[in-house]
């Protein structure tokens, strides 16, 4: 297979020409994915000069032992900086804001993964090219090949121009690719508290045949219980997705994050997409549930092949997900028609996987 990928030059490998910049470098942003992105620059031996938030937030705090700044103070300070993006956003005016600092400042946004380890850098890449390729040609549309080309680059490079290029509006993927219908069997798995029922209530325009939900949070299941309580042919379920039925730890700190974890703080029941629908016929799935998308899809191989539901997953939450997930989902069902779509987001969160 020839290579659709030809290798970037090492000054645009994001963490290289951190390496090699020899300028202040301003983390922008607090918390986990700040957290993340620290480490692998500590890991690297790459000095920061300071950490910045917007003005609204700077109180005074410390975050890993620097005072949090404003840019303005930062930049009277040091000349020429390298303003890395720490956080993520999906409002217009915070992404407006960030791409406006990228017409006067040198900004990247330090690609680091929601869940697991792996960072898509230049040694990941060469790792997994051969899948990286593979993926390439699963997709129906030239829209989906640009996408997949230019999250690829923009996670190596850290270059905003790759993502913003490719941003598209929802309506899109419901009214063109998914194209729901008032008789759809619903399965929301990571229904947080109700937000992606309401986006289907919205796109069906209140009409379905039956829905079922899973959100194992604690809180998160109680809001969602109180959202659905007027809606009629529904259930919910406090339990996670699996590719068994078992109990696993789960880790209920993170409010919408909250996920699977081998040191969670209490056990949970998980299921299968197969038990739920064993018996009943599957129309349309949403999987977004925090890094376990791969053990939710093993868990489904006989609905996804018996139903062939339509399908909304998320696939962006480990580093694999972009190449691993269409493949696997190829692999289960060869009929599926995949597309790829990348919702405005900084960084590329909301990187979604519809299939019909």
């Amino acid at each position: 297979m020839p290579l659709r990928y030809l290798p970037m030059q090492p000054h645009e490998h994001c963490w290289t020409f951190l390496q090699d910049a020899h300028r202040p470098i301003i983390l922008y942003g607090t918390g986990d994915g700040a957290d993340k992105v620290l480490d692998e620059l500590e890991h690297l031996h790459i000095p920061i000069q300071g950490i910045m938030a917007s003005d609204d937030f700077v109180r005074g705090q410390t975050f890993r032992g620097f005072t949090v700044r404003r840019l303005s103070d930062l930049v009277q300070q040091y000349t020429n900086p390298v303003i890395l993006i720490a956080f993520g956003s999906q409002r217009p005016e915070v992404i407006s804001h960030i791409l406006d600092l990228a017409e006067k400042y040198t900004v990247l946004c330090a690609d680091v993964p929601v869940y697991g380890t792996n960072i898509f850098n230049e040694a990941f890449f060469a790792q997994h090219q051969q899948e990286i390729e593979q993926a390439a040609v699963c997709w129906e549309d030239d829209v989906s090949r640009q996408v997949y080309d230019n999250i690829i680059r923009f996670k190596l490079s850290g270059k905003l121009s790759y993502l913003t290029a490719v941003f598209s509006d929802k309506d899109e993927a419901f009214h063109q690719i998914l194209c729901l219908h008032d008789h759809e069997s619903y399965l929301d798995l990571g229904a947080y508290r109700g937000d992606t029922i309401d986006e289907f209530l919205h796109y069906t325009k209140g009409q379905y045949q039956q829905i079922t939900a899973l959100e194992p949070d604690r809180k998160n299941y109680r809001k969602l219980r109180e959202y659905t309580a007027s809606l009629e042919h529904i259930q919910t379920f406090r339990m996670g997705i699996w590719s068994k039925d078992t109990d696993l730890y789960f880790d209920g700190a993170l409010g919408r994050g909250s996920s699977i974890q081998t040191d969670g703080n209490r056990c949970i029941p998980v299921t299968t997409i197969d038990t739920l629908y064993r018996k009943r016929p599957l129309t349309y799935l949403k999987i977004d549930v925090e890094g376990a998308e791969e053990q939710a899809l093993l868990g489904g191989r006989t609905v996804l092949q018996r139903d062939k539901p339509k399908l909304n997953l998320a696939l962006y939450h480990r580093s694999e997900d972009i190449f691993k997930l269409p493949l696997l989902l190829k692999e289960i069902n060869p009929s599926y028609r995949l597309y790829l779509r990348q919702h405005p987001h900084i960084p590329a969160w909301d990187l979604n996987l519809y299939a019909r």
